[in-house]
């Protein structure tokens, strides 16, 4: 495809797709063949290339190993009837990049790099992009520091890179979740609207001590009081409440940016439903849960979409949910999403970029 900027592309040798089993994916694991790289020196983005996915060769004092100087977008991309590339929003995910960078003292990664070196490595892999339902090409840009030195400072040099993985679907069943009111995700002031690799490091322990317990993932609380429901796991989450779909804010800076999260606040409009974005404190889910007035209660992010929650752990005591009708709103907005993802209905919000 036609760039306006210079691209420079080495094709792998083998392509490892003959020996990919695309019925049996596991999320993350299978990498497609190319990736995309440019190198930020000397105050600009330089080296524009595209390579075979291959291991990077870091210096153990390299200033990420040390200091976590790392930010990355998730995304995807599907294939219609036709076999064309959809794109979902991914200008929104170039701009939420450069929000973290800024955040983390990277360098913005101009549109066009972004946006020419994503379109381009997913014409050259297209052939990876799953065209079966439920399956899609997760897309992972990234930038980290790259500074051979172990001093406390922004680094001066930097790589970005982009690498795919053909995935199915993330969560194959409802997940059971459990309200952490102990550790914290994020406080005011931190990094929680960042998508800074050390905000998933800070919550590996708890999620895995709620693992032991039997649940999926946690939701997490604010930092100050642990009373008001902030997100799920690594997810947005929101709650369906006597027909009104209620989410956290991000206004406080703890909160991520979601992109799903976004579509589903925009679709719910458009189905009538009332929403609020706010903080949902614990005791008033706990409130609706007992009263029968929980509705609805799911994550959204980009590698589930929607993760229906079926349990919910509240001080110690396991609250089932009701089995969700087909009509349910979470059931309705991720077949609309859906179908606007793979070209089965019209894309009336600009969402889809298309070739």
């Amino acid at each position: 495809m036609k760039t306006t900027i210079q691209i420079d592309i080495t094709k792998t040798q083998v392509s490892r797709l003959q020996e990919t089993d695309f019925d049996n994916l596991v999320f993350g694991k299978t990498i497609s063949d190319h990736m995309f790289v440019a190198d930020y020196v000397d105050g600009e983005w330089t080296d524009l290339r595209i390579e075979p996915y291959a291991p990077l060769l870091l210096n153990p004092s390299n200033a990420t190993l040390h200091y976590g100087q790392s930010i990355f977008e998730g995304m995807k991309a599907y294939k219609n009837e036709e076999g064309e590339i959809l794109l979902f929003r991914a200008d929104a995910n170039q701009k939420r990049l450069n929000e973290s960078a800024r955040r983390m003292c990277i360098p913005e990664v101009p549109e066009e790099i972004f946006m020419e070196g994503l379109m381009t490595l997913l014409d050259l892999d297209r052939s990876w992009i799953p065209n079966k339902p439920g399956y899609s090409l997760y897309i992972r840009p990234f930038v980290f520091a790259t500074d051979d030195y172990i001093g406390v400072r922004p680094s001066e040099k930097y790589k970005f890179m982009i690498f795919t993985c053909p995935v199915g679907n993330y969560y194959s069943k409802p997940v059971a979740v459990k309200v952490e009111q102990k550790y914290t995700r994020a406080i005011e002031g931190g990094t929680g609207q960042a998508k800074a690799a050390g905000n998933y490091a800070g919550s590996l322990y708890p999620a895995l001590l709620a693992q032991k317990e039997g649940y999926d993932q946690l939701l997490w609380t604010d930092g100050k009081t642990h009373q008001f429901i902030e997100e799920s796991g690594t997810m947005n989450v929101m709650f369906m409440i006597n027909n009104t779909l209620i989410t956290a804010p991000t206004h406080t800076g703890t909160i991520l940016k979601g992109i799903t999260r976004d579509s589903v606040l925009t679709l719910a409009k458009e189905m009538g439903y009332g929403v609020e974005e706010r903080f949902l404190s614990v005791t008033e889910l706990e409130k609706a849960v007992v009263e029968g007035k929980l509705q609805d209660a799911f994550g959204t992010g980009t590698a589930a979409t929607i993760a229906h929650i079926f349990k919910i752990n509240i001080n110690g005591q396991d609250y089932l949910l009701p089995e969700k009708p087909s009509n349910a709103f979470s059931n309705q907005v991720l077949k609309t999403l859906d179908d606007i993802k793979y070209g089965k209905k019209e894309d009336n919000h600009g969402w889809i970029i298309k070739f």
